[in-house]
């Protein structure tokens, strides 16, 4: 399965991880059932599938307060991805 995963051509060429570095190696470790693997790989992973989830349930049956949760998940998840990407590039390393 990872030979068939794409390489980031930010840290190729720019030699730096971008924002979705280690999401798709995130779900290959859930699909492994890996998921505290998951979770150092791209810590953003679980509120991710949650707001998607949501998205795709919210567009087919609408959920009361459905714009509101989606809302509130998607900017904690841009907290999240914002967050360990500055832990990632600027305080581990």
């Amino acid at each position: 399965m990872e030979e068939y995963m794409l390489p980031c051509f930010n840290k190729k060429y720019l030699g730096f991880e971008c924002l979705g570095c280690g999401i798709q190696r995130s779900l290959a470790f859930i699909l492994q059932g890996d998921f505290i693997a998951a979770f150092k790989m791209y810590p953003a992973i679980y509120t991710l599938i949650l707001l998607f989830g949501l998205i795709a349930i919210h567009a087919v049956k609408n959920i009361k307060y459905g714009n509101k949760i989606i809302t509130v998940l998607a900017i904690l998840n841009g907290f999240i991805i914002i967050t360990s990407f500055i832990i990632k590039t600027f305080i581990t390393n």
